[in-house]
């Protein structure tokens, strides 16, 4: 289930984008590493989550219509995790950081830290995964 799910995030997302995207199965949408700028709402379609592994991918999730795509490296600045393209058709909408940045000056610090001590969690538990 969407982590947006209940909270009108149709409304929220719109009013922060200025951006669609359509994809073709098997073209990516961000690769290991880049420098991020942006989150993605995936409204339709499905999409593949990779490791890099050797000198290939791994296949190591899956993203479902109504998921948030990149927010990781959006919140804490750091490249890209891992790379994701898409398996179907897919359309999502753009949220760039430069709309959220007046919405985070606004959180109080105790928050922020929050957020940035489970995203620091979440990135050594990635790092630690073996695949």
């Amino acid at each position: 289930m969407s982590c947006l799910h209940g909270i009108g995030a149709h409304g929220i997302l719109f009013y922060m984008t200025d951006t669609n995207l359509k994809l073709k199965p098997e073209e990516y949408l961000v690769r290991e590493g880049e420098e991020s700028n942006e989150m993605f709402y995936l409204q339709n379609g499905t999409l593949a989550v990779f490791k890099r592994k050797g000198n290939g991918e791994q296949q190591i999730g899956t993203i479902y219509s109504g998921e948030l795509v990149g927010e990781m490296s959006f919140f804490d600045n750091k490249p890209r995790s891992a790379s994701v393209k898409a398996i179907s058709d897919c359309e999502l909408v753009c949220i760039p950081r430069a709309k959220m940045d007046s919405l985070h000056r606004q959180l109080p610090p105790w928050f922020k830290a929050l957020v940035n001590t489970l995203l620091d969690r979440l990135r050594r538990a990635n790092t630690r995964v073996r695949i």
